[in-house]
């Protein structure tokens, strides 16, 4: 008699068999990266996009803000709700969103396209990102630090890069990106199914959907402590991803979308390598080296611009990218211990939040200026003053005690 006949055999259970929780670590890690490379591959394509359809630069700062504004909205109104539903529910319901988003992308005929695709992509990403964040952490902290830090900066560098080498060497340059991601975010969402829950679900979904800013007390004083560098990085980040291509174009006349992907993936990817290296550093360390580099790489890059020199332009932002991945890294491992497990996606909601305050906002004001005086020109005073904010988070570091 088989098994499945036989009456007196225990009955089989009725929940799946979910995968292994290193396992559920490096799928959590790998949908971040597809999330964050979906977010950069249209940097590169933003040319592409003006020469069909004849849009402004502060237009574009806009299609690019977008995904910034949406993306903060979900994160206050979504950013806790996995602390009470469930990583693994939270992360599947963002995966069909980010889907959606990316087949906005593939099929876009217009600027009011280009816009619907940003939202939704924006929503989806502002969803996942605390959850996914969290239940890296809730698995294995250091490990899930490194992963969260290292994840959205190779996301990102991958996904220009991607792009940027499918426009140029590639037949359908602005939908052949759309197709692999589709294919690749598919995959994953299958595969989350068999996620292992990290949290309980408890009460206090809706409320937990209440716009609000939620840091635990023990949080408080460093987060204020990091955020002049965290905003200098993310604004020189938000700046890159809209208009360093355009830039890229001024500084050297070539018209490629590969070198516009090139710009961004060179303060991205050096940011994911510095990771690597400050990961064992101490924090204070990370956040006071990461600023120094900030400093040094952002000028050595206005000089770039200045004299038009694509070398001093590509050390520059490789410098700088150094700098990014030290200071974020060193302020999530200053941040994160000092949440509890279920205060953790509250937590890294009301960061990112922050964070991508900085990556929009002053590159929309880039935008708007470089309309007035010119893209080079604005360039150089967004820069400048980026340099002097990260001065001051460098005279604060000095002034705290270890």
């Amino acid at each position: 008699m088989s098994h499945a006949a036989n009456p007196c055999l225990p009955a089989v259970a009725a929940a799946p068999r979910r995968m292994g929780r290193m396992a559920a670590l490096w799928l959590n890690a790998s949908i971040l990266v597809a999330y964050l490379a979906a977010s950069t591959a249209p940097s590169p394509l933003y040319a592409l996009y003006r020469e069909a359809w004849g849009f402004s630069a502060l237009t574009l700062t806009l299609v690019f803000s977008t995904y910034a504004f949406t993306l903060l909205a979900a994160l206050l109104f979504f950013g806790a709700l996995s602390d009470h539903r469930g990583r693994r529910e939270v992360v599947i319901v963002a995966m069909v969103l980010e889907i959606a988003s990316i087949l906005l992308f593939r099929h876009a005929e217009s600027v009011a396209w280009l816009i619907a695709a940003r939202a939704v992509q924006g929503v989806a990403t502002g969803i996942a990102t605390s959850a996914l964040s969290a239940g890296m952490q809730d698995i294995d902290r250091e490990r899930g630090s490194l992963l969260t830090s290292i994840s959205p900066l190779f996301g990102m560098g991958a996904g220009a890069l991607l792009a940027g080498g499918l426009a140029q060497f590639a037949p359908a340059p602005t939908r052949l990106v759309f197709d692999v991601l589709l294919a690749v975010l598919a995959a994953q969402a299958v595969a989350a199914f068999w996620l292992p829950e990290t949290v309980s679900k408890r009460a206090g979904a809706l409320a937990s959907m209440r716009p609000q800013l939620a840091v635990p007390r023990r949080a408080r004083a460093m987060l204020w402590q990091v955020m002049p560098v965290n905003t200098a990085q993310w604004a020189l980040g938000g700046f890159y991803a809209s208009l360093g291509p355009s830039l890229a174009r001024i500084i050297t006349g070539l018209h490629s979308p590969l070198l516009g992907g090139a710009v961004v993936a060179s303060l991205v990817l050096s940011g994911a390598v510095a990771i690597l290296f400050v990961r064992t550093r101490p924090a204070r360390a990370a956040l006071a080296g990461g600023t120094a580099a900030l400093v040094v790489g952002v000028s050595v890059t206005l000089a770039g611009v200045q004299l038009h020199s694509i070398a001093a332009f590509f050390v520059g932002s490789i410098i700088a990218g150094l700098g990014f991945g030290a200071a974020f890294n060193g302020t999530l491992r200053s941040l994160v211990p000092l949440a509890e497990a279920h205060e953790r996606a509250a937590l890294m909601s009301t960061f990112f939040v922050l964070s991508y305050l900085a990556f929009s906002m002053p590159a929309i004001a880039a935008g708007l200026l470089a309309g007035r005086i010119g893209l080079q020109a604005a360039s150089i005073g967004y820069g400048l003053l980026l340099v002097a904010l990260a001065c001051v988070a460098l005279a604060m570091m000095t002034r705290r005690k270890p």
